[in-house]
């Protein structure tokens, strides 16, 4: 029925090149439309037909750069997918919908690889509906498209959310394991079968694995798979109580992710390895949360990151929530058998600073209301069925070979860095804690440009011989080692945190200044555009993820200067993921604690010294109200060495505790993290 329903929608688009029934304004968006739908067909036929298998990796690379062709930072810019285009050709009243409609058909790229038939009837019976709407005599009234939208989210909601959930937690869901599991690795035309932008940064990554030794791929694996499993020992969780672990990756990296299926294997875990989601009714704005390729154009991803604006409303976010809720009950024993995330990320692309189009859909100050209002709904119910006290994560990250000239040397260093000596650090950083054990707040000022003027305020001790306030992190799920962590008591954080140039979550923020007044954001700004009203909604959507405030969730103090010296050598500090960055330097958080969903759980340090700073006066809500609680979303920031003055305790007394000036450590017994930076200070 599925592939009758297939054909009879591809015949019918298939018309649409001949026929002359709609306004001449609106024939080339649907003409070209249907060229795509039939490239799509094209594909399905070569899948099918085991054409594929045959083609040469050049012939692949082609095909698939065609599949991507009419977004690519060249052709974008006359592309329908493109708003400022689409609204220019097809005017105001319908350019953005109409937009949106061909970037929501464009993830029939992804469903004809994963052999999705019933998605691609949806999507191409949806297109049908709207171009019958431009057939009528009359044109058809905006309203009318976005109802169209609205109950093509509202009807398919229990398809496209219910099966992303059941692909989260299912491990017969396997697609992407199985083509890892199952391919020739040296033969890199596997990529190609995934239906992701392959670029040459994918080739060149799968390449230089491929040199590597089976000894170094397999302590790359290691310390990935043995993160994950200790992260579940050092919080005292069962991991013997799970099934799944969710693997999230750049494609490239599968030699490695092949063997770390193999070491999870030996714990008891099978992989789920999700995709990105593609389509509005799954992804989140332009954040990239499973595995993925490479991103064809991020300026078309944050384009395209508040289409869900033509149908959010009250009606739709109490449906979707009613399908999750659904399949979770139905999903419970692979929920409850879920052990979280292990993640591998990618780092040194050149930093993307988008433009900031009024053609892109917008969520209106009520939707943006909704939007917060599902995430904190929709994370409680996953905590319901994958309660956050049992399930952990890790994280590591590598570079790209877009990070520069010495790829293979900075990767070499990476791997480096990414198994340095635990032991080492844990004896110094337990000498900071010492430290800062001792004082009620700890004052943090910038140099060189730099505007922090910051108090934070300690949590107190009622038994200092077993309670400490800050964790000693020696890289288990936190991927490399070098940070001491708290909570920060919320009243009484006082002052400006200020960076000149940071890279968050994909997107760069220059100048980025933000005002903490008794823990809670009480104002903020960057210098990205010309006018301070878009510099104010690029922070509040991207940071603040539309929520009116945050509180600081965590204040920390990076110790890895091995990292630090490793970014100045190669010039890639503007580059460094966070998670090695927040390393390099202290680190504030905004959003949850670092503790979020875990708080009653015990923590100790390798002391034996019981961590008690993981609450804060908005997270002990939950007690009450889970809904005031917790954020959903925790974003780093770091303020490097060259741009800190000092970090200093301040004592009940009075008294002051220097522990770093002018970027270098001075507390005695740290001195040895100065070592890696005399090489910088001559």
């Amino acid at each position: 029925m599925m592939e009758e329903r297939y054909n009879l929608a591809v015949d019918r688009i298939g018309d649409i090149k001949e026929e002359r029934t709609v306004d001449v304004k609106f024939r080339d968006y649907f003409v070209k439309v249907a060229e795509f739908i039939h490239l799509i067909d094209g594909t399905k036929k070569k899948i099918e037909d085991h054409t594929f298998d045959g083609m040469q990796i050049e012939e692949l690379a082609a095909w698939n750069k065609k599949l991507y062709s009419d977004i690519l930072p060249e052709h974008y810019r006359e592309s329908y997918a493109n708003p400022d285009y689409a609204v220019a050709q097809l005017g105001e009243a319908y350019g953005s919908t109409l937009s949106a409609l061909y970037a929501e058909i464009r993830a029939a790229i992804v469903y004809v690889y994963e052999k999705k038939t019933e998605y691609l009837d949806i999507l191409f019976e949806l297109f049908i509906e709207v171009y019958n709407q431009f057939e009528e005599e009359e044109m058809p009234e905006p309203h009318v498209l976005k109802e169209i939208l609205y109950w093509y989210a509202s009807d398919y909601c229990d398809v496209f959310v219910a099966d992303r959930i059941h692909e989260q937690v299912d491990a017969t869901q396997s697609f992407a394991a199985d083509l890892i599991l199952g391919s020739d690795l040296a033969d890199l035309r596997y990529l190609y079968r995934f239906g992701e932008y392959i670029s040459d940064s994918e080739l060149t990554t799968a390449k230089y694995l491929l040199s590597l030794d089976e000894t170094t791929i397999q302590k790359m694996a290691d310390v990935y798979t043995e993160g994950y499993r200790i992260g579940f020992v050092n919080t005292g969780k069962d991991l013997s109580k799970k099934k799944t672990v969710n693997i999230r990756y750049v494609l490239g990296f599968e030699r490695v992710v092949k063997k770390a299926i193999e070491n999870f294997d030996k714990m008891g875990l099978k992989p789920v390895i999700y995709r990105s989601g593609v389509s509005m009714l799954t992804k989140r704005q332009h954040l990239k949360i499973g595995y993925y390729g490479a991103i064809a154009n991020k300026q078309y991803e944050y384009d395209h990151r508040n289409d869900q604006a033509l149908f959010l409303d009250k009606k739709f976010v109490e449906r979707k929530l009613e399908v999750i809720a659904t399949t979770y009950e139905h999903l419970k024993e692979e929920a409850g058998a879920f052990a979280g995330p292990a993640c591998i990320e990618m780092f040194g692309e050149v930093p993307f600073v988008p433009e900031q189009k009024e053609t892109a859909l917008k969520l209106s100050e009520k939707q943006q209301e909704l939007s917060v209002f599902f995430d904190g709904r929709q994370s409680r119910l996953t905590n319901t069925y994958i309660p956050g006290d049992e399930r952990s994560f890790t994280i590591i990250a590598y570079p790209v070979p877009e990070i520069g000239e010495d790829y293979e040397e900075i990767f070499q260093e990476i791997i480096r860095i990414n198994t340095l000596d635990a032991g080492l650090y844990e004896q110094v950083q337990q000498t900071l804690i010492d430290a800062l054990d001792r004082g009620e707040s700890v004052h943090i000022c910038g140099e060189n440009g730099n505007r922090t003027d910051l108090t934070v305020q300690l949590h107190t001790l009622s038994d200092p011989e077993k309670e400490t306030i800050f964790e000693n992190c020696v890289a288990d799920v936190n991927i490399p080692v070098g940070e001491v962590f708290t909570s920060p008591v919320l009243e009484g954080t006082n002052g400006v945190l200020h960076v000149s140039k940071v890279y968050l979550n994909e997107l760069q923020y220059k100048d980025l200044e933000i005002t903490f007044s008794n823990g809670m954001v009480a104002d903020y700004r960057c210098s990205n555009f010309e006018r301070e009203l878009e510099n104010k909604e690029y922070i509040r959507d991207n940071v603040l993820y539309r929520h009116d405030t945050l509180a600081l969730g965590e204040f920390a103090i990076g110790t890895n200067t091995t990292a630090y010296q490793a970014a100045k050598k190669y010039g890639i500090e503007d580059k460094m993921p966070i998670l090695i960055a927040e390393k390099m330097g202290p680190h504030f958080a905004v959003g949850d604690t670092c503790y979020s969903w875990c708080e009653d759980i015990a923590v100790y340090n390798p002391n034996g010294k019981e961590i008690i700073a993981r609450d804060n006066s908005v997270s002990i809500q939950r007690k009450e109200d889970l809904g005031k609680a917790y954020y959903h979303c925790h974003t780093d920031i770091t303020i490097p060495y060259e741009e800190l003055g000092k970090i200093e305790v301040n004592k009940k007394d009075g008294g002051h505790i220097l522990l770093l000036e002018h970027g270098r450590f001075v507390l005695p017994g740290t001195e040895i993290l100065n070592e890696p930076l005399k090489n910088i200070d001559k």
